[in-house]
C-alpha cells in the first residue's frame, strides 16, 4: 500500500512538471484504414465540441448523450447528438473524469484544487464521490490507510457498486468505502472492467495489465494483457459489445481483442486522452482531443507558464457497439 501511495504522489508531481504551460500538438489530417468489424475504411471524424475549459473523463448517457467532466469549471456538461450542449452538475469539486453505476447515479473523481496549473498548495483532499442526483450527492472515500489519494485519474464502477480508480498506482474501494491498493509496479491512467466483469484491465505505459476479479470485489492474478503496438503510452478506455478494448494514445485509439491480440489504431485528428461509445444503440465512437482552435480557425494558445485547457470532442461511427451492460 506505501508504494501504490508513493507512486501515486511520484505521478501527480510528473504531471505537474509534465502539463505546466505546455502547448498541446496542433490538429493534423488522417485517413482511417479498415479494421474489420470495427471501423469502415475512410471513415471520417466529424468534430462535435470545442472550448478553452477542458473536458475528459467521457461517459455515455442512459439517453443515448454523452457525458464529460471539466475540471477547471468544476462542472459535468451534457452533449446531446445533434451537438447541443448543456450543463448538468455544478460544484463538481475538480472531477476530472465520470463512471455511472447500476442505478444510474454519476460517480467522479474530485481533483479539487490539485491543477497544477494552479501552482499553489491544495488543502481540500481529492475524493471518490456520487456527483448526481443531487439527492445521493456525497463523498464516498478521500483516503487510503488515513493518506490522501493524490491526484486521481480515472474509475470505472461493477454493478456489485465496487469502484475501481487510478492515481499513479491503482486501488479499489468496496461498497463500504475501504480503500485498498491493487498491484505491483504500475504507471497508470485508464481503468476498464471486462462486460462480464470478472476480469479489470488496467494500463500500464505502453502495456495494458489484467487482473481476476473475485467475488468479494478483490482483485488477483496481475499480468500482462496486452501490448499498445501503434506507439505511445495507454490513457483512457472503453470497452465495446465483443469485449474489445479501445485505448486512447497520442497516435489514436488503439484496439486489443479480448485475448489481448493487437487489432489496429485508429489515427485520431488529436492526441486523444478519452474514449466512449454513445448515441443510438453506442455505435458512435468519441474521444477527446488535447487542443482546439478558435472562431478565427487559429490553434489557441496561453501565454507563457499558463496551462493550456483547451480540448476538441470528436466523433466517429463504427461497424461494432459498445457494451450496453453498463454506462462505461
Amino acid at each position: 500500500m506505501l508504494l501504490a501511495f508513493a507512486v501515486a504522489i511520484a505521478a501527480a508531481s510528473l504531471d505537474a512538471l509534465a502539463q505546466r504551460g505546455d502547448q498541446p500538438a496542433g490538429a493534423r489530417q488522417v485517413t482511417v484504414s479498415a479494421i474489420p468489424g470495427i471501423v469502415a475504411a475512410g471513415a471520417t471524424w466529424t468534430l462535435a465540441w470545442h472550448g478553452t475549459d477542458n473536458a475528459d473523463g467521457i461517459v455515455a448517457a442512459a439517453d443515448g448523450s454523452l457525458l464529460f467532466a471539466q475540471e477547471q469549471p468544476s462542472r459535468v456538461t451534457k452533449l446531446a447528438a445533434d451537438n447541443r450542449v448543456s450543463v448538468l452538475v455544478e460544484n463538481t469539486h475538480g472531477t476530472g473524469s465520470l463512471s455511472i453505476d447500476a442505478m444510474g447515479r454519476i460517480l467522479g473523481v474530485q481533483r479539487t484544487c490539485t491543477d497544477p496549473g494552479l501552482n499553489r498548495p491544495c488543502a481540500e483532499p481529492t475524493a471518490i464521490a456520487i456527483l448526481y442526483p443531487d439527492r445521493d450527492r456525497r463523498t464516498l472515500a478521500d483516503n487510503v490507510d488515513s493518506k490522501p489519494l493524490g491526484r486521481l485519474n480515472d474509475l470505472v464502477v461493477a454493478k456489485t457498486g465496487d469502484v475501481y480508480f487510478t492515481s499513479g498506482g491503482a486501488f479499489h474501494m468496496n461498497p463500504a468505502g475501504r480503500v485498498t491498493g491493487i498491484g505491483d509496479n504500475l504507471r497508470t491512467n485508464g481503468i476498464m472492467l471486462s462486460p462480464d466483469e470478472r476480469t479489470l484491465y488496467i494500463t500500464n505505459g505502453p502495456t495494458i495489465v489484467a487482473f481476476d476479479v473475485r467475488s468479494d470485489g478483490t482483485v488477483a492474478n496481475q499480468r500482462e494483457f496486452g501490448r499498445l503496438e501503434g506507439g505511445g503510452a495507454g490513457d483512457g478506455m472503453a470497452i465495446d459489445e465483443a469485449g474489445r478494448l479501445y485505448v486512447t494514445t497520442q497516435p489514436g485509439v488503439q484496439i486489443l481483442s479480448r485475448d489481448g491480440r493487437y487489432l489496429g489504431l485508429i489515427p485520431t485528428p488529436r492526441n486523444v486522452i478519452s474514449v466512449a461509445f454513445a448515441g443510438r444503440g453506442k455505435t458512435t465512437m468519441y474521444v477527446v482531443g488535447s487542443g482546439a482552435l478558435d472562431a478565427d480557425g487559429k490553434e489557441i494558445t496561453t501565454p507563457p507558464g499558463v496551462r493550456n485547457n483547451a480540448k476538441s470532442i470528436f466523433r466517429i461511427d463504427t461497424l461494432t457497439k459498445g457494451f450496453a451492460g453498463r454506462a462505461k
